[in-house]
């Protein structure tokens, strides 16, 4: 009972979103849903009886919206695209993490800021940086501070990445591929791509599940890091806690879906409760940004941020360019 209010007003934003995107198909019920929570968050403002359902429906809403969209996609697809996409996803998080500690070392900008604008850009924005935090041993203010600068280029990124695409005469797969390995936060990458079209979001989206996997090899590789600095054990690194788990129903989904026994009317509402589903959450991610806190947030950390996702959209650019994939 305590997530309903919550709940109901993310699936209020959902469903006026909803009926805006399908007047208005180039921007999408994604990034209307965003708009929405934004201009409330902002605006009128959302009382804290709000909240658990808001937190709620932003983080596993997504997650189920994720699965449900697995049962609409083939399992070899994924497989193909996931395996497409790995040359430009390691190539972009071996930049983000060099430009970060570069950038991060002429600003004097504290190590694990570094560290966690780093994986936040390279990985999945909010995500990787709580599966990290606990290993580098983060202040909350380090990690709210993080958190704030991602969570503002997640924001840019939906309405920037469609534009940019457009203007650049990207494919549906081309922008996919852009838009999965050159964006932060998944729920981004959805609105981004289905913003551009449905075949790039679907593309989009696989893309950016391959790349949330690597979450774990990396966080392993920053606590071996931290045990060899301080020989400590590494009982802290809990894999259970890393891996993120919706992925692998994601592809469980897809399997079922792959083996032609589900009705095609079944697979139809499966899509479209993912697609209403999203907005939801976008909606909510929308209700839970302070405009002012993350102006606030310091000229430091977010030119660190601004700067490591720019190098890493170009290079995913132009890896696909060199293997001929735009």
């Amino acid at each position: 009972m305590k997530k309903a209010k919550g709940l109901i007003l993310a699936g209020l934003i959902a469903a006026v979103s909803t009926v805006l995107g399908n007047f208005f198909p180039i921007i999408g019920s994604a990034v209307f849903a965003i708009i929405i929570g934004l201009v409330l968050k902002n605006t009128v403002g959302v009382g804290e009886d709000f909240q658990p359902g808001i937190k709620f429906s932003a983080k596993k809403v997504l997650q189920w919206s994720i699965i449900l969209l697995g049962f609409s996609l083939n399992i070899q697809d994924i497989g193909k695209t996931g395996a497409t996409s790995i040359s430009v996803t390691l190539v972009t998080i071996a930049v983000a993490f060099i430009v970060a500690f570069l950038v991060g070392k002429w600003l004097k900008i504290p190590t694990n800021l570094k560290i966690l604008v780093g994986v936040g850009t390279a990985i999945c924005g909010g995500s990787a940086i709580a599966a990290v935090a606990p290993i580098i041993e983060a202040d909350d203010d380090e990690v709210a501070l993080s958190v704030s600068t991602i969570f503002l280029f997640n924001i840019l990124a939906v309405f920037l990445f469609p534009f940019f695409g457009h203007l650049m005469q990207l494919s549906d797969a081309g922008f996919g591929l852009w838009a999965g390995t050159a964006i932060n936060d998944t729920s981004s990458v959805v609105a981004a791509g289905y913003s551009f079209s449905e075949t790039a979001g679907d593309y989009a989206t696989i893309v950016k599940l391959t790349r949330a996997t690597l979450i774990i090899p990396v966080s392993l590789v920053i606590a071996g890091i931290q045990i060899f600095k301080k020989k400590k054990t590494s009982d802290t690194v809990s894999i259970k806690q890393i891996f993120p788990w919706f992925i692998l129903w994601f592809l469980v989904a897809s399997i079922i879906s792959s083996t032609g026994i589900l009705p095609a009317g079944f697979i139809a509402a499966a899509k479209w409760a993912s697609r209403f589903m999203i907005a939801m959450a976008l909606g909510s991610i929308g209700l839970t940004a302070n405009v002012k806190d993350m102006l606030k947030t310091g000229t430091k950390p977010v030119l660190l941020g601004l700067i490591t996702w720019f190098f890493v959209a170009v290079s995913s650019l132009l890896v696909q360019m060199i293997y001929g994939q735009l």
